[in-house]
């Protein structure tokens, strides 16, 4: 339960092997690589790998045909450094082309399509007219038109009324009006710019379409099937195109995305004339995985050294812990990931998080409920919130023997602690106007237990960082610790057992002194430093200072506070039970069994969603805020990278 011992890997070799060494590398899940930039950056003649990518522009070409022809590749890697890039993008050009072709093709003849309908359209609308369309279109000195027109062109067409055009309209749909429009050769021009204007679209009659309106449309309607019969074949030729080339694009994006995935670890490697090297962090533990890895390859070397050995690089973060801890990792990541040389708070998290859970929603039954819930979540979906659920409902369940609530019955648990414990009834009422005030005050007693093990965790820091100011000086420190504990230990013996502890003595050495500490905490620091102690002056240190600790001293206070939540909740849960179980009265039968169901559904959707972001309120900012700052750098492999 801690945060794994790292050591600085280097994997060399020659540059004949590097495509060989690469292959492996990419695979490796214990290895947290660096940029090849750091080292060059400081080192005279060694290059970096970063050339332009020679897989990007096909890759994009690919996924252009993918999305073009409707197919959904998988990102599975084909490992196999023997591609033939030029024949690789011919034969996506020739598919390209193809493809093109088939959907002008398609698109040329949905137009066709298009025109043979809305001349059949036309033509129906002229059924009645006992005249060869022949005739029409072969009169000398009249011009027809057939199209259609907007319906808000048609009141327009009113101050055209003196214009040598005639309009005849065979049937109007929800857009347009089908007409025909009738004018003569020398007007012909003026009255096409005139219906343009009105945005007329005109619709002409195919050329093979001859003699009587009826005769037209028998002949309109063959044709349009045969259009039919056409445009399936083409569709038929399309699907057929994509069903044989799917397997060979699929192993082109395979081969395409390993042979990227392994020119992007080229950045990791740094070129030292004929040989190269990659520089990365590993678990001590896995040094000798990474060595069985290249083993069987003649001539590279794996060098090992402790973390530290090289100050360019700093060591990433990567956490271990046991079963019970594991998941609330979650919660440390949210905030973010301790420094390598600070301690891993999953374990003490893990416990309070826990523990405050219980003692805020403690009942038998909804705590096995939260167990199942969690446990199908963490099997079904492999949720880590599932696994928290399945032990924050254990403590849960534990606490709802204490408090004897079962789905809110509050004496269910009695027979048990008559014949286990020989107990007239349950031990603790919480509902009882005498134990609220015990309640408040151990929920306060919870909240300065778990701020002193906080700011004792924050002093374990500071002395394996040696940072001998901040262990003594900080209100997280000693000074703060001291005072923390004269204050509230004086003030619960004080008022509550009536020992008199605040002499003049005890006030000076436990309180004032320690507040006296933290206020020159800045200064001190500066002279243990060798600098100035006070570089802005006296008058604006005391005045910044002066504010800083009342703000201290009021953390403390609030920081304590807030542990009343604890009590509160455990109050609330109690209280909304207790609605259910009056509403559950009032009714009888299926009503009474319905009330239990839903009104324990709404308790622990509700309290239980309110309980756990409270509970993780506690946990950052009043406790992480004392003694975890989360800047450390997540250990990443390349292959979890991808």
């Amino acid at each position: 339960m801690a945060i794994a011992k790292m050591k600085l890997v280097n994997i060399t070799s020659d540059q004949a092997k590097l495509d060989e060494v690469l292959l492996r590398f990419v695979e490796l899940d214990c290895l947290h690589p660096e940029p090849a930039t750091k080292i060059a950056e400081s080192v005279h003649g060694v290059t970096t790998l970063q050339d332009e990518d020679p897989y990007c522009e096909l890759l994009s070409r690919l996924k252009d045909l993918e999305v073009n022809l409707g197919l959904s590749l998988n990102n599975e890697f084909i490992k196999d450094w023997k591609c033939d890039l030029n024949e690789m993008s011919a034969y996506m050009e020739q598919l390209e082309r193809k493809r093109e072709e088939i959907e002008e093709a398609k698109r040329e003849l949905e137009g066709v399509i298009q025109a043979n309908k809305d001349a059949l359209t036309q033509v129906e609308n002229i059924e009645g007219m006992d005249i060869s369309l022949d005739d029409i279109f072969s009169c000398k000195y009249v011009n027809v038109r057939f199209g259609r027109l907007p319906l808000d062109s048609v009141d327009k067409l009113q101050y055209y009324g003196n214009q040598p055009f005639v309009y005849r309209s065979f049937k109007e749909d929800s857009s347009y009006s089908w007409c025909m429009v009738l004018s003569t050769p020398k007007y012909e021009r003026e009255v096409d710019n005139i219906l343009s204007s009105l945005y007329f679209e005109r619709i002409r009659i195919p050329d093979f379409v001859h003699d009587t309106p009826e005769k037209a449309e028998e002949n309109l309607k063959a044709e349009i099937e045969s259009d039919y019969q056409q445009l399936a074949s083409i569709e038929k030729e399309r699907d057929d195109m994509i069903q044989a080339c799917q397997g060979r694009l699929q192993e082109i994006k395979g081969r395409l995305l390993f042979l990227e995935n392994t020119f992007e670890a080229r950045k990791y490697v740094v070129g030292l004339g004929e040989r190269f090297t990659i520089t990365g962090f590993a678990a001590s533990d896995d040094v000798k995985k990474i060595e069985a890895v290249f083993a069987d390859i003649k001539d590279v070397e794996i060098a090992a050294r402790p973390a530290y050995s090289d100050r360019r690089f700093t060591p990433p973060t990567k956490l271990k812990n046991s079963w019970f801890t594991r998941p609330f990792s979650m919660f440390v990541e949210m905030y973010g990931l301790p420094n390598y040389e600070d301690i891993d708070p999953t374990p003490f998290v893990a416990l309070t998080y826990t523990l405050l859970f219980g003692i805020m929603f403690g009942d038998v039954g909804q705590g096995l409920v939260l167990i199942l819930v969690g446990w199908l979540a963490a099997k079904l979906k492999h949720m880590r919130l599932g696994e928290i659920g399945i032990r924050i409902g254990i403590s849960s369940t534990l606490f709802g023997f204490v408090y004897g609530s079962v789905f809110g019955d509050e004496h269910l648990l009695d027979p048990l602690y008559q014949s286990l414990f020989h107990l007239e009834e349950k031990p603790i009422e919480v509902m009882g106007s005498d134990f609220i005030m015990p309640l408040l005050i151990c929920a306060i007693a919870i909240g300065a237990v778990l701020i002193v093990l906080s700011m004792s965790i924050n002093m374990y820091i500071q002395i394996k960082h040696k940072d001998w100011c901040e262990l003594l000086l900080s209100q997280n420190g000693i000074a703060g610790i001291v005072f923390y504990i004269a204050f509230l230990g004086g003030a619960a013996a004080q008022f509550g057992f009536g020992i008199a502890v605040f002499s003049k003595l005890y006030v000076l050495a436990l309180i004032v002194l320690p507040l006296l500490l933290i206020f020159l905490k800045e200064p001190i620091e500066h002279k243990v430093k060798g600098k100035p102690m006070f570089p802005d002056g006296f008058g604006g240190f005391f005045t910044q200072s002066f504010f800083e600790l009342f703000e201290v001293c009021l953390s403390f206070i609030t920081n304590t506070i807030s542990y009343l939540r604890v009590g509160g909740f455990v109050l609330s849960h109690a209280g909304m039970m207790l609605v259910v179980t009056l509403l559950m009265e009032m009714v009888s039968g299926a009503g009474s069994i319905a009330v239990a169901i839903f009104g324990n559904l709404f308790v622990m959707c509700l309290e239980g969603m309110i309980v756990g972001i409270q509970v993780l309120r506690l946990e950052f900012y009043e406790m992480f805020s004392r003694y975890f700052s989360g800047d450390g750098i997540a250990f990443q492999s390349l292959k979890n990278m991808e």
